[in-house]
């Protein structure tokens, strides 16, 4: 049970009362008469081989206010997406699989390719991309929720807290994001957002100057949370981004064009457990080392949109902040540890602050070596305008995968 504090513009929503998750679903079943909610899976293949995706599964079956489930599936071959729609044939509600992998779909991803208007990255940005595409081309929901498939401690009351404030009608928000505390098996966990994100966040504060879009980001209790919801006009405009940044250029996108009023963030879970990335410090094409740099640059580019300009003097300012301001935080949540009884790795901490580190340098000077990088992908409002009959074909190919391969 949290407090009822409000911090930053961003309205937060509290688990105060641990409120039974019937009465919740009672009143959502009855809201979704007017707005209809559906929910976006995006999916591996190879997370319908492991045990966190069957909870879900298991969870959902439960959740009769749902109009519409769609589940994106990743690095598939013609047995396992066969493989795919039995897995999630179980399921109660009007549910689509699309296959990314599949030819229908990688012929429409070519005729955007002709127009510039594909992705340009392989990934989780890619497959929601694709989802909130056919969300918008199918018009069956005026809401919609999304999180992973990797969440092994998944409740169905996630995804009815999450939804709650974009269809309750005395509420105006367009978007929620969930939070949730990262604490599961005596450890805690959520190293980006506590040794990465928050750091940089009030690093770059201190060295840039405060600004509207800083203290935005830093509202948030969990930015990099892969749960939200949003209205459906939302999914139609809004662009996401290819990388690892997706989270954060979400919560960009919100900033640019709705005011904070229309945003929210909801307590989600008690506690909060996935699977969980390698911080591959060698390696900065992979893991945490990846993301860490991809979020650094995420970053700067909406800086720089808004008008501050970077040098390479500036990064280096930047590092030298954010690791003093990252090993302050390892004392705070240090001593968190030692009350809690939990267990805290303090050369495991740092090993991680030096990683992100060098990623916050590098992510500069990728930035100063390629500043006009395009990394978002286009509005569906956009790619309609390009190619006017492309919600038939997508929501045709979608369609034709299924007949054929039930068959």
């Amino acid at each position: 049970m949290s407090d009822f504090y409000q911090n930053g513009g961003i309205c937060t929503i509290h688990n105060l009362t641990n409120r039974p998750i019937e009465q919740i679903e009672t009143e959502l079943k009855r809201y979704s008469e007017l707005s209809p909610i559906g929910l976006v899976l995006p999916s591996l293949f190879s997370e319908l081989e492991g045990p966190a995706l069957e909870g879900i599964v298991d969870e959902l079956c439960k959740v009769d206010y749902l109009k519409q489930i769609v589940i994106g599936i990743d690095r598939s071959d013609r047995e396992q997406f066969k493989h795919a729609l039995k897995y999630f044939s179980r399921l109660p509600q009007d549910h689509q699989l699309l296959w990314n992998d599949g030819p229908r779909l990688q012929a429409i991803d070519k005729l955007l390719q002709k127009h510039n208007l594909a992705p340009t990255e392989l990934g989780k940005g890619r497959n929601v991309w694709y989802c909130f595409g056919y969300i918008h081309a199918s018009k069956k929901v005026k809401a919609v929720a999304l999180h992973d498939c990797d969440i092994t401690t998944y409740k169905r009351d996630m995804l009815a807290k999450l939804v709650y404030p974009v269809v309750h009608p005395g509420c105006s928000f367009q978007f929620s994001k969930g939070y949730y505390a990262r604490v599961a098996n005596n450890k805690i966990n959520g190293r980006v957002t506590r040794l990465l994100v928050t750091p940089l966040l009030r690093s770059l504060k201190k060295v840039l100057g405060h600004g509207d879009f800083l203290e935005y980001l830093d509202s948030f209790r969990y930015p990099l949370a892969g749960e939200f919801a949003m209205r459906s006009s939302v999914v139609r405009d809004i662009r996401i981004p290819n990388d690892w940044g997706l989270e954060m250029g979400v919560l960009s996108e919100m900033k640019r064009s709705y005011s904070e009023n229309q945003i929210c963030q909801v307590e989600i879970a008690d506690t909060y457990d996935h699977k969980h990335q390698d911080l591959s410090p060698a390696d900065a094409a992979k893991g945490l080392n990846k993301m860490s740099g991809d979020i650094a640059k995420s970053l700067y580019r909406k800086l720089a949109i808004e008008g501050q300009i970077f040098s390479t003097e500036t990064f280096r300012t930047i590092k030298a902040t954010y690791y003093r301001t990252a090993l302050d935080a390892i004392e705070q949540y240090a001593s968190s540890a030692y009350l809690n009884g939990i267990e805290y790795d303090r050369h495991q901490e740092q090993s991680a602050v030096e990683a992100f580190a060098q990623s916050i340098l590098t992510a500069g000077n990728d930035f100063l070596d390629i500043p006009m990088a395009t990394p978002f992908m286009p509005s569906w409002t956009r790619v309609s305008a390009a190619i006017p009959e492309i919600k038939e074909m997508l929501t045709e190919a979608v369609e034709e995968d299924r007949k054929e391969l039930l068959e």
